[in-house]
Formats: C-alpha cells, sequence, structure tokens
C-alpha cells in the first residue's frame, strides 16, 4: 500500500480514470464543448466512454457486468472525475439507483438495470415533492392498485437527471401505517412511460440538472415494484451510508480541483514585481486550504473503508458518513469561495474556471441530504433530539 492506504490497483485504477480525464476534458476548449460553455453537466458521449472503459460498473458485481469493486474503489472514481471536471452528472444518481437495485431488486430488474448502468445508461431517484423535500413523511404522491397495475399520480421535484435518465426509481405513497413513514414504496417507471411530464428546473449551476416530475394516471405493472411494498423508506435508509460517502468524494474531488487551479494561478500572478503567492497572507491562506482539504481525504477514505468493513454499530456509520458529507462539501465550497477572493477580479470571469468551481460547490451543501439535515442527524446519534412541546 502507499502513503494513502490503497492497493497496487486501487492506485493504478486512480492514475486511469485521472489521465481518461485530462484526455478528454483536459482542456477548457474540451469542456467548452462538451458542456454547451460551462451551461450542462452531462454529456452523452462521454458518459458512453467512461461505460466502454468499464469505470461506471466499478461497484457493481461481474454477474451484471461489473467488475466487482466495492465502496472504496467506488469514491476513487468519483473523486477523480470531479477533480477533472468531467461532464458526468447521472453517474452520481445511477450509483445511488445501483445500491438500493443491489439490496432489493429482483433477479430479473437487478440483470436489466445494472446491467444498463455498466452499459452506460443513467438511472434517476426521485424521493421530493413540493411538500416533502427534507420531511420524507409528507409524501402525498400516491400509487393505487388496480388489478395488475398501479396508476400513479402527483408531483415530484428536485429529480436529478431525469430529462436524459431511461428510469426513475420513484418513491410513492401505498397506504398508510401506524409509522408516518410507513405506506411508501418504489417503483421503476420508465422516463418514456404515458402520463409522465418531465420539466427541467435552470439553476445557478447554469444547465438543468435537477427537473420537476408530474405524473397523471402513470400505469405500471405489479412487477414495476422494487423491494417491499410499503418497504420504500427502510430501503432508502439503508443506502444513504453510500450516498453521502459519494457526494462527500465529489466534494473532494471539487476542492482539490478548486486549490490546484488556484495554486497554478498565485504562482504566475504578478503584483507589485512579485508572484501574488509569494505574499504571507496569501501563502497562509492556501495553507489553511490545504489543511482542510488532506484533513478531508483522510475523513473521507476512513470512513469509506468503515463502512465497506461495516465496522462499528449503524448509528456510528450514519454519524461518520453525515460527518464525511457535511465536512467536505464545506470545505469544497470554502476552498472555491477563497479562491474567487483571491484571484480578484479574474475569479469571477468566465474566462476561468474558479466561478464555476463556486457554482457547482454551493449545492454540493444542499443535495443528498441539506448540512443542516447532516448536522441533525449526527447530533440525534449523540442522544440529542429536538424537544416535544
Amino acid at each position: 500500500m502507499n502513503a494513502r492506504g490503497f492497493t497496487e490497483e486501487q492506485e493504478e485504477f486512480a492514475a486511469a480514470v485521472r489521465q481518461f480525464a485530462a484526455k478528454e476534458c483536459g482542456t477548457r476548449e474540451q469542456r467548452a464543448v462538451l458542456t454547451d460553455d460551462n451551461r450542462e453537466q452531462h454529456h452523452d458521449s462521454i458518459y458512453a466512454k467512461i461505460a466502454a472503459s468499464g469505470y461506471l460498473g466499478v461497484s457493481i458485481p461481474e454477474e451484471y457486468g461489473g467488475s466487482g469493486g466495492g465502496i472504496l474503489e467506488q469514491v476513487i472514481l468519483f473523486e477523480e472525475l470531479w477533480r477533472g471536471m468531467v461532464p458526468v452528472h447521472g453517474a452520481g444518481t445511477s450509483h445511488t439507483v445501483a445500491g438500493v437495485y443491489k439490496r432489493y431488486a429482483s433477479e430479473q430488474q437487478k440483470k436489466d438495470v445494472l446491467g444498463a448502468i455498466c452499459a452506460g445508461e443513467v438511472m434517476s431517484i426521485s424521493i421530493s415533492e413540493p411538500g416533502a423535500g427534507s420531511d420524507a413523511a409528507a409524501i402525498s404522491c400516491k400509487a393505487v392498485r388496480d388489478g395488475d397495475v398501479y396508476r400513479i399520480n402527483g408531483q415530484k421535484t428536485w429529480c436529478s437527471d431525469a430529462q436524459f435518465a431511461s428510469k426513475i426509481l420513484l418513491v410513492a405513497r401505498t397506504g398508510r401505517g401506524h409509522r408516518p413513514h410507513d405506506g411508501l414504496t418504489m417503483f421503476e417507471i420508465p422516463t418514456s412511460t404515458p402520463g409522465l411530464d418531465i420539466r427541467p428546473i435552470r439553476t445557478m449551476g447554469g444547465g438543468a440538472e435537477v427537473n420537476d416530475l408530474f405524473f397523471t394516471d402513470v400505469e405500471v405493472p405489479v412487477t414495476a415494484v422494487v423491494g417491499e411494498e410499503g418497504g420504500a423508506w427502510r430501503q432508502v435508509m439503508a443506502g444513504l451510508n453510500g450516498e453521502r460517502i459519494v457526494c462527500a468524494a465529489q466534494g473532494l474531488g471539487m476542492a482539490q480541483r478548486s486549490f490546484d487551479d488556484l495554486l497554478g494561478y498565485l504562482r504566475e500572478r504578478e503584483q507589485f514585481g512579485a508572484p501574488i503567492g509569494s505574499f504571507q497572507a496569501v501563502r497562509h491562506r492556501v495553507a489553511d486550504l490545504a489543511i482542510e482539504i488532506e484533513a478531508s481525504r483522510a475523513l473521507t477514505y476512513d470512513t469509506a473503508r468503515r463502512v465497506a468493513a461495516n465496522e462499528g454499530a449503524p448509528e456510528e456509520l450514519v454519524r461518520a458518513t453525515s460527518m464525511a458529507k457535511v465536512k467536505v462539501t464545506e470545505t469544497a465550497k470554502r476552498v472555491a469561495l477563497e479562491g474567487v477572493q483571491l484571484m480578484g477580479g479574474y475569479g469571477y470571469t468566465l474566462e476561468f474556471d474558479m466561478e464555476r468551481h463556486l457554482r457547482l460547490a454551493i449545492p454540493a451543501t444542499i443535495y443528498a441530504g441539506t448540512n443542516e439535515i447532516q448536522r441533525d442527524i449526527i447530533s440525534s446519534t449523540f442522544g440529542l433530539r429536538p424537544g416535544r412541546s
């Protein structure tokens, strides 16, 4: 193992993904073409190339077309893709969906969906609604069984990547129970299904990576249920540790790329006859950023190893993954914001990437459970819960 604790195979994998990113997206000109001049975050041709390289199946079992790796290889992949600014936003949602299917889907569903992910199809997952964001117990999008089909009506929102996904893993209400989260069920919905209307939402990220979904008498067969009817909440919760670690890996890649770009600028830009990186006020701020990134990297990979080994009580792993998500995404935001400040006027011009780094880092603290919700989760693992009137 090397200093980062990687095996030789893991180090080679990280280097291969980094080389791929440099070859395909290494220049601003390449990225401008692939992202419609920084307006979009996903490009089908790059995604297809990653699939052909076998990277998308890194944590999917071999019998479904993957390479059989685990959460650690997944973290390596996402750190390097996001550090390389590779426009493959759909990879994150696809791997979240893959985690659900690996645990709960039928054998046929696994063959269909996990194989499709390895081959380069994007999958999406939809939980949030206009009145049910952080409070998933308030979900009202309804699925009613009628013989051999379910009929779905309602609205969803903030659904990432639905506009270019082949299927959406939908959480809808099929009933009520004693607990607020009872009666929620997962369905796989092909995006071509009649009655499904997908409307992109423009965001500060520059594109439309999230969507509103409208279901009007959408019919799916009973075989579209993923897992158990009424068991969606347990199924969602089981995958949150993996989702948070992927978010941390993405944040780590963003933070490192912002730092790399800032360092290059500080070494080249001169004021008062010297590189601005030579001034003590700047050097100390750079040192602080480097410390934060290294602390974030250690937390991310240590937590990933603990999750992979199932090391610790369930609440300890939940605490650790929530901590990683908060720490690393906040670090990514801080590094990009400091980058804008230290680059001065150039930091917020479209001529440099730093303004884009900041636009992408801010929403990382919001999606996959806001950092405020993560802090609630962390404090609850210490027995500190909100009081009830």
